[in-house]
């Protein structure tokens, strides 16, 4: 029987204050981020002043949510419930995790991969927006390792991603319906669901990256099947650098809906699988204390999918199809 592993991608984070700085380091290290002409010359140097730049006010955003990034502990439980739900449809597959920028990183599963002879590999990124900075760069990584460790001697296969499945849908539209139901009945029609995705430059935009359209086509899926009835945003959060990025800003939605005296917000992450410092300082603290600020009454966010069984089902599905 052919061995399988099936590889999941993700950003990592820091397990503690300490590891913020070289967690930091490892990010801006990466040429799928730092991408200016000649870059490979000084990115290094540059890494290292921003992520010594950088790290005091990280950290203290990291004191909030508990001083680490709940990233590693969620995905493996991702990773479990993937491996149990793909052994229930006969699929016999190990499930490992490879984080871009902190442990487990992609080298030290290679190195497991080929130590345990692997035939099959199946990587599935927890993106479901392709994106040249995210799922990109992971493959990217992954390609540079394996070949610098000359292992070679197994199929790939590359889940690219999976922004439109129906499972993954229905597991946002429950989230949301969840969070509505802890509005008292009374108000539910007072609601405004504000979708909120990582940004982008509009430099990736205009040079072909699809993520923007794979995040629309999930907010027009996803209001579709839901049918809420409610008013409905999208916006774009957590941009770095003097580079122009995708707008509305969370911060610019927020205000907007303030000024036109909306009293309840509910914010969707609806480009994160886990709870990352996006969510839970970003939006959660961050934006939540803004809105409260500007005078709306009720401000909450949906829980994260993590191993939300239609969630589950839809990384199941995506495998045993490449599988098969």
């Amino acid at each position: 029987m052919n061995k399988t592993a099936v590889i999941l991608l993700q950003l990592g984070g820091p397990v503690s204050l300490e590891t913020v700085e070289p967690f930091l380091f490892n990010l801006f290290c990466d040429p799928d981020i730092i991408d200016l002409p000649l870059a490979f010359l000084f990115r290094k140097r540059l890494a290292r002043l921003i992520s010594t730049r950088r790290t005091p006010a990280v950290q203290e955003l990291y004191k909030r949510i508990g001083k680490r990034s709940p990233i590693l502990k969620q995905t493996r439980l991702q990773a479990e419930a993937l491996q149990h739900s793909l052994l229930k449809k006969n699929i016999q597959a190990d499930v490992f995790i490879a984080m871009r920028y902190w442990h487990p990183m992609t080298e030290e599963v290679v190195q497991q991969i080929r130590n345990r002879g692997y035939e099959k590999i199946v990587l599935l990124p927890l993106y479901p927006h392709y994106c040249k900075a995210t799922t990109g760069s992971s493959i990217n990584e992954w390609k540079r390792i394996t070949q610098r460790l000359h292992v070679n001697g197994f199929e790939t296969r590359v889940i690219e991603s999976y922004y439109d499945h129906p499972a993954y849908i229905d597991a946002l539209v429950e989230r949301i319906q969840r969070t509505i139901r802890r509005v008292p009945e009374k108000d539910r029609n007072k609601i405004h669901l504000v979708f909120s995705a990582h940004g982008t430059p509009l430099k990736l935009v205009k040079n072909g990256d699809p993520y923007s359209r794979h995040i629309q086509r999930t907010y027009e899926l996803v209001l579709e099947k839901g049918q809420f009835g409610l008013a409905h945003h999208l916006c774009f959060q957590s941009k770095v650098g003097p580079q122009k990025w995708l707008e509305p800003s969370l911060v610019q939605t927020v205000e907007k809906l303030a000024h036109n005296k909306v009293s309840h917000i509910i914010a969707i992450p609806i480009a994160f699988v886990t709870d990352h410092i996006e969510t839970l300082s970003e939006i959660n603290i961050e934006a939540k204390a803004e809105a409260k600020k500007l005078g709306i009454i009720h401000f909450d966010m949906t829980p994260a999918l993590i191993r939300s069984p239609k969630f589950i089902e839809c990384l199941t599905d995506v495998v045993a199809k490449e599988l098969n």
